[in-house]
């Protein structure tokens, strides 16, 4: 399942595992991604905290855990290539992977359907 929150990050939940990245309108709003700070694994993230940034062309921005968690996995990829983040932010461009310490913190995001009326309403 695919969850949202208002600062545009997704988070696919599987199991007890969760993959985090920025929407598709996020990336477009920044532009050009020339550099990602990952979290280092292990780091314990904390919902609406800041978690990694993203740097474009335009401007630095936070990503925000979207629930409390740990990483456990970060896309090596995009040290590589900044610029998957532009080409396939909802896909290879994910950040970073957590465990999930608390599932009760998904209930306060958006499906998809909700994400998008969000995103009409900007």
């Amino acid at each position: 399942m695919r969850y949202f929150t208002d600062e545009h990050e997704w988070i696919d939940v599987d199991g007890d595992v969760a993959t985090v990245g920025i929407t598709d309108y996020a990336q477009g709003q920044l532009g050009d991604i020339v550099f990602v700070e990952l979290p280092a694994v292990g780091t314990k993230v904390e919902k609406g905290k800041d978690a990694a940034v993203v740097e474009s062309v335009k401007a630095a921005s936070d990503v925000y855990a979207p629930i409390d968690g740990e990483v456990t996995e970060t896309n090596g990829a995009l040290e590589e290539d900044p610029a998957l983040v532009n080409t396939a932010p909802e896909g290879e461009g994910w950040f970073f992977r957590i465990t999930i310490a608390n599932a009760g913190q998904l209930e306060g995001l958006m499906d998809e359907a909700a994400y998008k009326d969000f995103v009409a309403s900007l």
